[in-house]
């Protein structure tokens, strides 16, 4: 259980946005769920999500132990572009998550990896993400590494600590960039009042750059390609939004209701480069537009004209 005091300033700010600012390992629809739950009292009593502080008032917590979870393996058919002993480059389509979460404990990627390299899998990142060594969202297609072992692990996020990693993306934005080249060097942290996001914040954030290229201009949008100097969560989305060209079908960043016929984001991996952690020979993959990108980017160039 844990107690907290607040400051004058603070009297009158709803308890969940209180408490999702005080405890940044919880959402503050989790926290407002155990609000509800009675998992949270103010001077002995349980309150409502939307009870507002007032002076003198003593807040105790208790966030229940997690249940314990460890992946299984399924039998789910994966795209891999290249495989060895040390490590597997898979081309992930677009809608599957990377590995289980709340209210994703299956289909996931890591479900079909456990299945096909059975215990030939990093154990660096715990039960949950058993090799993976970076993410691409959930409605993101494209390339991703996975490490079947710690040193393979160990030897790919350290070049991805040291900005040696290549990650080129393929994107469509909303409206037309102003400059056929560009870069965006802001920095990312988590939304203050929607933990769920990301947002360009001086605080508590971490240093973020991306550099853009237009490939081609259409009516209303611009079909471009995205290098990541670094790899913040959802950094491509965060950034374009930041400058006025949200990717187009992101339903977080983006435009509301923007119909594309498609679910999420328009945004593929298309190229991964890396020194491969044990023979030292540089590697890079390619991975072409899925179908549903080139209908999209079709789509739109038949407007065009």
């Amino acid at each position: 259980m844990d107690k907290y005091a607040f400051t004058p300033e603070e009297c009158g700010i709803r308890i969940d946005k209180y408490l999702s600012e005080k405890i940044t390992s919880q959402t503050r629809s989790s926290l407002a769920d155990l609000i509800e739950k009675g998992g949270v009292t103010v001077n002995g009593k349980t309150v409502a999500k939307n009870y507002k502080l007032r002076a003198g008032d003593r807040i105790e917590v208790t966030i229940p132990d997690p249940i314990p979870y460890e992946a299984e393996a399924e039998d789910i058919p994966l795209d891999i572009v290249y495989e060895d002993n040390d490590l597997l480059v898979v081309n992930k389509p677009k809608g599957m998550v990377v590995h289980p979460a709340a209210g994703n404990y299956s289909g996931t990627l890591v479900n079909a990896l456990l299945y096909h390299c059975k215990e030939n899998l990093s154990g660096i990142n715990g039960v949950l993400r058993p090799g993976i060594v970076h993410r691409i969202d959930k409605n993101t297609s494209g390339l991703l590494i996975v490490a079947k072992n710690d040193t393979a692990h160990k030897g790919l996020a350290e070049q991805i600590k040291e900005h040696s990693f290549t990650r080129e993306y393929r994107a469509i934005v909303v409206g037309n960039l102003k400059n056929d080249k560009g870069s965006v060097d802001a920095p990312i942290g988590r939304h203050h009042t929607d933990r769920k996001r990301m947002t360009v914040t001086e605080k508590n954030s971490k240093n973020a750059v991306t550099h853009y290229e237009v490939l081609e201009r259409l009516k209303g949008y611009t079909y471009i390609k995205c290098v990541l100097e670094t790899g913040r969560t959802h950094q491509i989305r965060v950034h374009m939004a930041y400058i006025g060209h949200p990717v187009s079908g992101d339903d977080v960043y983006g435009i509301k209701k923007e119909k594309t016929g498609f679910e999420g984001q328009c945004l593929h991996a298309g190229k991964i480069g890396f020194v491969h952690p044990v023979s030292g020979e540089y590697m890079e993959f390619v991975s072409e537009l899925p179908d549903y990108f080139e209908k999209y980017l079709n789509k739109l160039r038949n407007k065009s004209l």
